[in-house]
């Protein structure tokens, strides 16, 4: 076993509504055991949508762990076992307003490894059609276009902080470049 660890036990410490945190007991390679906490959380997608003008859609709402107003491309929570294409066309459409012909894969992350089971598929949307948003009843958000070029210069400023948001757009402007 060589850079593995081997789960010995593990106890559910906290149930909430979009995270379960556990206390696991690891084997590890040296044969010695450690503790790792894990917070396991169904993941996530977000979608870079591009009209044809070349701009970005994004939108604009609190984010109360940070307590502050963040810049982000339309994302959201995976349901367990949902396909993360139809959650993203699901997100774009309830968050921006938009429906598209075009979705291309841009890949995945893992926003913090050493202790969250999260994955975030990104997408990049093409081909964008109005459609009615349908935010949930505790969602207030503001819609709004950035030019991708300048929302890339925006990304590298350090203007736009969240990370999902950042990776996906530089990724989906080599793929528009």
């Amino acid at each position: 076993m060589h850079l593995e660890e081997k789960t010995l036990e593990s106890n559910l410490v906290y149930k909430g509504g979009i995270l379960e945190v556990y206390r696991d007991t690891a084997l590890l390679e040296n044969g010695q055991t450690a503790g790792r906490d894990v917070i396991k959380h169904s993941g996530g997608v977000c979608v870079v949508a591009v009209n044809e003008n070349k701009e970005v859609y994004f939108v604009k709402q609190f984010r109360y762990p940070h307590q502050k107003v963040l810049l982000e491309i339309p994302a959201g929570k995976l349901e367990w076992g949902e396909n993360p294409l139809e959650c993203g066309m699901r997100e774009l459409r309830e968050e921006a307003g938009f429906t598209a012909d075009e979705f291309t894969k841009l890949g995945c992350l893992y926003p913090t490894p050493a202790y969250d089971t999260e994955v975030i598929y990104m997408y990049l949307a093409k081909g964008l059609h109005k459609a009615q948003q349908e935010l949930d009843e505790d969602e207030f958000l503001e819609v709004l276009t950035i030019p991708l070029d300048e929302a890339v210069k925006m990304v590298m400023n350090n203007e736009i902080e969240d990370a999902k948001t950042q990776l996906a757009l530089l990724k989906a402007s080599v793929l528009l470049s």
